[in-house]
């Protein structure tokens, strides 16, 4: 690096270290880059490729008009990000969302970085807290910190880590699943960014199938948690579909297996129930199943999956699993700029934070590397509103949320400051989308560090 601008290190190169380290290096501040994959592994992860997607390749709703997920996408374009012109290089058939073939996302992602000349990307796992030298830091590490650097923030914080479990949707290839029987569509024929309104595969099943699939998956094995594991509470967004089952016969059918907007060609009629398929990778090879984590035993999986009609001989890419995340509770440990309170050369970002969902994670690595490059340059870090997406998920994170009783949280319109006037529903929506995107016009202008 030739800068003279004192390089600012990243710890992690998930989704939030990468969206990082190209905010300070599109600023003109050096990055290092800190990777520990491959020298150590993790659970989940399966190459070493920066920004990895580990679970699900859909970054769900691309609508900026009416989803506050959506929305958060277009602020992300208009902030510049590297991770949303991946993902959009690289989108798939996905109805209303934004789902992408993770491996040419990854590469993608990974090329465009080691590109840039102020980013130095090296391969090693910091056991422990960052060197003392190293004045600017962010930690992006992600669910799955190093049992060293985990323990070691703590200590610093006085503080036990909260953790919930996330978990892996199985994969299943192409030409294993029966046309004859699954068909494609969309609930409600609805297209999306790369699709035409038939991007899913809907495997259908009658009442009495359902009821045999639902005490399949109350009986079946489960993989024993862990000792640490025991008391890790669930995230509500991915539920193992056991667990779901669990609380009531017709769970599964209102939640990933629900069957409205959708019509079985064979028969014309709407099914009891229905398993949905989504494309996985640009070839159309894989396909993921829905809404179906799980702990089972992956002997069990594969049983039990194969008695849903059209993945009778299913041949599994991936079979499903579950890890544990681990997050701060950072409404009591991180200021408005998410640096460490007991600690401020350190910053946090990503899933260690307690935002939850790959489009959040980068999101706050966005706003992080911002916060370090102006810091860098000579300029106070100034927040998005809080009328933006990116602003309401930093206030929940930051503060707005309860401490005592902090859990991850996607974002959603929930977090936004009321609008003014009497507007409900899908028109009170599009209020609030208005009115975040002028106000991070404003906040982007007239430099791309901080507001006038």
């Amino acid at each position: 690096m030739t800068s003279s601008i004192k390089a600012v290190h990243i710890v992690g190169g998930g989704l939030a270290g990468s969206e990082a380290a190209w905010q300070l290096a599109s600023a003109g501040v050096p990055v290092v880059l800190h990777e520990m994959r491959p020298v150590r592994g993790t659970e989940a992860h399966q190459t070493d490729g920066l920004a990895e997607l580990v679970c699900s390749n859909s970054f769900r709703s691309d609508d900026a008009a009416n989803n506050a997920v959506g929305l958060l996408h277009e602020e992300m374009r208009r902030a510049g990000s590297l991770v949303m012109r991946a993902a959009d290089a690289h989108k798939l058939p996905a109805g209303g969302a934004l789902a992408v073939d993770r491996h040419g996302f990854s590469a993608t992602v990974q090329e465009t970085l080691l590109a840039h000349p102020l980013v130095e990307l090296r391969r090693e796992e910091i056991a422990g807290l960052p060197r003392e030298d190293w004045d600017s830091v962010i930690v992006a590490t992600g669910p799955l910190t190093s049992p060293a650097l985990a323990e070691a923030i703590g200590r610093l914080t006085g503080e036990n880590a909260l953790a919930f479990f996330d978990a892996i949707a199985p994969i299943v290839h192409a030409d294993s699943i029966d046309r004859s029987i699954a068909w494609k569509q969309s609930r409600y024929d609805k297209g999306g960014p790369a699709g035409d309104g038939a991007d899913y595969l809907n495997c259908p099943l009658d009442k009495s199938e359902y009821e045999a699939f639902v005490a399949g998956l109350l009986a079946g094995e489960k993989t024993e948690f862990k000792a640490w594991e025991t008391d890790t509470p669930y995230f509500d967004g991915c539920l193992p579909i056991e667990v779901m089952a669990a609380r009531g016969p017709d769970t599964l059918r209102w939640g990933p297996m629900k069957p409205v907007g959708l019509r079985d060609p064979r028969t014309g009629r709407r099914p009891w129930a229905v398993v949905q398929l989504r494309q996985d990778n640009a070839l159309g090879t894989l396909w993921n199943m829905v809404g179906f984590q799980t702990k089972l035993r992956h002997g069990e999986q594969t049983r039990l999956f194969r008695t849903i009609p059209g993945l009778q001989h299913a041949e599994f890419a991936r079979l499903g699993g579950l890890h544990r995340n681990t997050f701060l509770n950072s409404p009591r440990l991180l200021d408005a700029t998410l640096r460490l309170r007991a600690m401020p050369r350190l910053r946090f970002a990503g899933q260690i934070t307690g935002c939850e969902g790959y489009v959040e994670s980068a999101a706050v690595g966005l706003m992080t590397g911002r916060f370090a490059a102006a810091e860098r340059l000579g300029q106070a870090p100034v927040a998005p509103p809080a009328t933006t997406a990116m602003g309401a998920l930093l206030g929940h994170i930051t503060g707005g949320a309860d401490a005592s009783t902090f859990q991850p949280m996607n974002v959603n319109f929930g977090l936004f400051p009321p609008i003014e006037g009497n507007a409900r529903g899908k028109e009170r929506k599009q209020l609030l989308a208005r009115r975040a995107l002028r106000d991070l016009d404003h906040w982007l202008a007239p430099t791309p560090l901080a507001a006038e």
